[in-house]
C-alpha cells in the first residue's frame, strides 16, 4: 500500500484503554498499532479514564497514556491543562454513551480545546448512533451538535445515513469500516489451541462458538433453546467475562456448553475463533441503537462460517451472506440454519467468500491508512 506525505505529526485519541476491559479500548490500541505501522514517527497521546491508574504510561506500542478523566464524568478540567501540556494536531475521541454519556461537556471540552490553539481539529468516531425513535432522547440532543466537529466518522450504512436524517453536514460525515484482523492461528491444531487456552476437556462434535462479554444482549439464551432443536453432537464454547449472574446461571446449567468464563484478550479471542467450526451471534440489540460489532470482525478474520441474528450491529454480515442470517429471538429459526450448517458445510464456507473478501478490505492497516488520510486533509 502506497503511503502519502502525511502532515499529521501528534495525533491525541480520547478514548478507554487497555488494560481496561473494553472493546473501545480494544478498538483504540488497534487503530494505534495501525497508525503506527504506517508512520513510526507519529507522536500519540492517549487521553484516558483513570480508571487503571491515575499516573501516566508508556504501552509496549511506545504511546503515552495520560489518565485524566473519570468514566461518565462532567469535569474535563484536567483533561484539558494535560492537553496544554501536550498538544496535538488532530485530537480524536472514541465516543460511546456508557463512556462519555450523552451531555454536552465532552463536546465543549473538545471544541474548547480547538479554539484555544491546543489542538488545530477534532475529531469524533461514533460507535453508537441512536435512531430518532430511541427512547434515550437525551443522545439525540448530543447528537445535533456533532456538526461542531471537523469531521464525524461512523462504521456502517446505518449510522452515516441516520445522522445524515438527523441534520449532521454531509462534508463532515465520514464512513470508515471497523478493523478486522486477520487470525493468525488458522493453521493450528484443535488441540493445541484448547490447551493455549486451557482447555482439558474433550470439546465433542462441532464446536459452536460465542467469543466475548456474556451479556444478556449477546442471546445466548436464544442460542441454548434452539440447541434443544438440534440434530447431533455439538460443544457450545461460551467465552468471555460474564457481567449476568442469572445468564451465568443459566450456562452452568447446561451440559452442552464449555464456559471460560474471564476477560479475554484479543489474542484469546483469536484462539477461540480458530479452534471454533463456527461462531453463532444471536444478538438482541437495543431499540433504536445502531453499532456494529468488534466481535463479528475477529470472526470475520476466522474464515469459518458465522450465524447472527439481523441486527444492526450485524449489518455487515447481513450485507455480504445474508442467508446466514436468521430473525433476532427466533430459535426454531436459529435451530434450523444451524441444521442446515451442519450438512452444509463445505458450501456455506464457499457462500461465506464475500465476506472473507469484506475481512480482507478492512485490515487494520487500511483503516489506519484512512484515517491517516482523512486527518492529512482536514490539515
Amino acid at each position: 500500500m502506497k503511503q502519502s506525505n502525511i502532515m499529521v505529526r501528534k495525533i491525541g485519541l480520547v478514548s478507554r484503554y487497555p488494560p481496561v476491559h473494553c472493546g473501545i479500548a480494544e478498538y483504540t490500541k488497534m487503530l494505534i498499532s495501525a497508525l503506527k505501522s504506517l508512520n513510526p514517527k507519529l507522536e500519540i497521546y492517549v487521553f484516558t479514564t483513570n480508571e487503571y491508574k491515575e499516573e501516566s504510561w508508556y504501552d509496549d506500542l511506545g504511546v503515552n497514556v495520560i489518565p485524566c478523566y473519570s468514566l461518565l464524568t462532567t469535569n474535563y478540567s484536567t483533561f484539558l491543562d494535560m492537553l496544554n501540556e501536550y498538544q496535538v494536531d488532530v485530537l480524536h475521541i472514541q465516543h460511546e454513551y456508557g463512556i462519555y454519556g450523552a451531555h454536552k461537556e465532552v463536546i465543549n471540552a473538545l471544541v474548547k480545546a480547538r479554539e484555544e490553539g491546543l489542538t488545530k481539529k477534532v475529531v469524533v468516531t461514533m460507535h453508537t448512533v441512536d435512531h430518532s425513535c430511541t427512547v434515550r432522547k437525551e443522545t439525540l440532543k448530543f447528537q445535533a451538535r456533532l456538526n461542531d466537529f471537523d469531521a464525524v466518522i461512523v462504521h456502517s450504512f446505518l449510522q452515516e445515513f441516520e445522522l445524515l436524517m438527523q441534520g449532521v453536514d454531509a462534508k463532515k460525515l465520514y464512513r470508515i469500516p471497523h478493523g478486522t484482523l486477520i487470525n493468525p492461528y488458522l493453521r493450528y491444531t484443535k488441540d493445541y489451541l484448547a490447551r493455549s487456552l486451557g482447555i482439558k476437556d474433550e470439546l465433542k462434535g462441532m464446536i459452536l462458538s460465542i467469543p466475548g462479554f456474556l451479556r444478556k444482549d449477546k442471546g445466548i439464551d436464544i442460542l441454548l433453546e434452539a440447541m434443544d432443536m438440534v440434530d447431533g453432537r455439538f460443544t457450545i464454547l461460551i467465552a468471555g467475562k460474564s457481567q449476568d449472574p442469572q445468564l451465568q446461571e443459566l450456562i452452568l446449567s447446561n451440559d452442552s456448553v464449555y464456559v471460560i468464563d474471564r476477560y479475554l484478550s484479543t489474542d484469546e479471542i483469536l484462539r477461540i475463533v480458530a479452534l471454533a467450526d463456527a461462531i453463532v451471534l444471536p444478538y438482541k440489540d437495543r431499540y433504536g441503537a445502531y453499532a456494529v460489532s468488534g466481535i463479528l470482525h475477529l470472526s470475520m478474520g476466522g474464515l469459518k462460517p458465522i450465524i447472527g441474528s439481523r441486527t444492526p450491529r450485524l449489518i455487515e454480515l447481513y450485507q455480504y451472506a445474508p442467508h446466514m442470517t436468521v430473525p433476532a429471538q427466533e430459535p426454531k429459526e436459529l435451530a434450523n440454519k444451524i441444521n442446515w450448517l451442519v450438512n452444509n458445510y463445505e458450501y456455506a464456507v464457499a457462500y461465506m467468500s464475500d465476506l472473507y473478501a469484506y475481512a480482507a478490505k478492512t485490515q487494520w492497516i487500511r483503516v489506519g491508512y484512512h484515517h491517516l488520510k482523512l486527518y492529512q486533509m482536514l490539515l
